[in-house]
């Protein structure tokens, strides 16, 4: 079964410092039949203007997943981690009993874009942890590349050392996708329990399952074998493998 989820039907606000887009209910968007898919509890697009950015505030019991896909975020957090991401940069950050931290644009001139993601615990607690690396286009084209997953089992990032890992059972992939290609990614169900999917498109077109998403679309998947991805023309998308 796919679930659709159009872009243009996302919670929109325009801080004029702060572009962004809700997936799922956020702060001041909320929508009783979006809350959450699974485990993947938020997934806005941002956009935020050079020089700005989200002072220091609190989280915990979350998983926080953040990719950049265009421009510089810097970052500073409570549990030590801090610098710079370009493109390509991810982090993975459990907030496990709280930590604090702060999310900024230091660019004078460009903007920087990124995708942030919150995902449910396993379990509640545990010490908060921190990691980062960065992904060269050029080592997910043509095929969805785990960034982080729930066993550390992801790729080897540039400057993160073994993968990223989070305390969730669920995989964050990237792709970058030129027109024409097909990648397939198949659900590996765990102790009889079926495994869902979800696909978010960042740029391009892509049919998903036969479904037609074009930027800013995402599509969730239950009970389906696999996930079939075909770009239609040159797509960037991230995948969710989730239980």
């Amino acid at each position: 079964m796919l679930t659709l989820r159009k872009a243009g039907d996302r919670g929109h606000f325009d801080h004029g410092w702060l572009d962004t887009f809700h997936t799922f209910s956020f702060a001041a968007y909320q929508n009783a039949q979006w809350t959450r898919f699974r485990s993947l509890r938020v997934l806005n697009e941002d956009r935020v203007s050079p020089d700005h950015g989200f002072g220091t505030h609190g989280h915990s019991e979350m998983e926080i997943v953040t990719v950049v896909v265009s421009g510089t975020l810097a970052h500073k957090d409570s549990a030590g981690g801090r610098g710079e991401l370009p493109r390509g940069g991810v982090q993975a950050m459990s907030a496990g009993v709280g930590l604090t931290h702060s999310e900024f644009n230091p660019s004078k001139d460009e903007p920087v874009h990124f995708v942030q993601i919150w995902l449910l615990p396993d379990e509640p607690g545990g010490r908060p942890t921190y990691g980062d690396g960065r992904v060269e286009d050029a080592d997910r084209t043509g095929l969805l590349l785990p960034l982080v997953t729930g066993t550390g089992q992801s790729a080897r990032l540039a400057g993160s050392g073994p993968g990223l890992k989070i305390r969730a059972d669920a995989a964050v992939l990237s792709g970058l996708l030129p027109a024409g290609t097909e990648v397939v990614h198949e659900f590996d169900a765990h102790n009889g329990e079926p495994r869902h999917g979800w696909v978010q498109v960042i740029s391009g077109t892509v049919t998903v399952n036969g479904a037609h998403l074009t930027a800013g679309d995402g599509v969730g998947l239950t009970d389906e074998a696999v996930m079939h991805l075909t770009a239609t023309e040159d797509a960037e998308v991230l995948a969710f493998d989730l239980a």
